[in-house]
């Protein structure tokens, strides 16, 4: 199967838009012997001489006038195709993005979210699907574009990240629960019962490790998947939901909300996404949407930090 010399084509352009083979050499910086020789080559894939001489100078032959407009259009096609995209046109942008995560993260920021993309791009639509486990196979096939969630080992190293906010764990009760009134202890808050929030149904976190050093034990009343469910828990009943407070902001509308009395580590929520979207300019400007939605409010925020592998910390 005959595969031609694509490189030929930019030499037949300079070669026809100069009328010279010195000043065809001289602009693709090549000896006017090396020109010499792809002139020879083009003559010999065209079946055409191209140039002949005429005088002191050489004149293009009727095949080289018919196809020098075709190898400008091509040419330039081909340099526009293999240039970094410059501009992204938002007005006129149609596409469809799937983010997964957390029903906290949507409940708080999603709305502002649509909101900021509605108006900017009203032909992209925004698909969430709830963030059910913490594998990172989704980004891996494409089936989600982005994630949003606390990066550890489970996740590819391949995968980019970029820091969000942090958060810190608060406590959450209905009005009127007896941690509503006074100085909350680490004893008073151990001795309540606890709805505990874990995907995998494990009955110990690092809470109950932490409380393990005071010689404290929490009981357990039920575990859930889902802070929304927690928390909804806890405004119904007696038990206390130990939650992260930004990501959960608008869940605890009209719940009483105090600090955990012992000391916990602050987590780093970060938005995640897979390599093949990094340099495209339509998925750069919706991380940038979710970033700015998320550095708005009055919490705990992470420093802005530049996109990087996971590998990398990103705070």
């Amino acid at each position: 199967m005959f595969r031609p010399d694509l490189n030929l084509l930019v030499t037949l352009d300079v070669l026809l838009s100069e009328g010279s083979v010195a000043a065809a050499a001289k602009r693709l910086r090549l000896s006017p012997s090396a020109m010499s020789r792809q002139l020879a080559r083009l003559r010999e894939v065209t079946g055409d001489p191209l140039l002949v001489r005429a005088g002191r100078g050489l004149v293009p032959t009727p095949r080289a006038i018919e196809l020098a407009p075709l190898a400008a259009t091509l040419v330039r096609d081909a340099e526009e195709m293999l240039r970094p995209a410059q501009r992204l046109d938002l007005a006129g942008l149609v596409r469809r993005f799937t983010l997964r995560v957390t029903d906290g993260f949507l409940e708080n920021f999603g709305p502002a979210l649509i909101a900021r993309v509605e108006a900017q791009a009203p032909g992209v639509r925004l698909r969430f699907v709830q963030k059910t486990d913490r594998d990172s196979a989704p980004l891996r096939d494409g089936s989600v574009d982005l994630e949003t969630g606390v990066v550890g080992r489970h996740h590819g190293p391949e995968l980019m990240t970029q820091a969000l906010f942090r958060d810190r764990f608060v406590a959450v009760v209905r009005p009127g629960h007896p941690l509503a009134d006074g100085i909350v202890t680490p004893e008073r808050y151990a001795a309540a019962r606890h709805v505990l929030v874990s995907r995998k149904g494990v009955e110990r976190t690092h809470v109950d490790e932490v409380l393990a050093t005071l010689g404290l034990t929490r009981a357990i009343a039920t575990v859930v998947g889902s802070f929304s469910a927690a928390l909804a828990l806890a405004g119904a009943t007696d038990l206390v939901a130990t939650v992260p407070e930004r990501h959960t902001g608008s869940l605890r509308d009209r719940l009483i909300t105090f600090a955990v009395p012992v000391a916990l580590p602050e987590i780093t929520v970060s938005l995640l996404w897979h390599p093949r979207h990094d340099a495209d300019l339509a998925h750069r400007w919706l991380r940038g949407c979710v970033r700015e939605i998320c550095s708005s409010g009055a919490a705990p925020e992470a420093d802005p930090a530049p996109e990087a592998p996971v590998g990398v910390s990103p705070a």
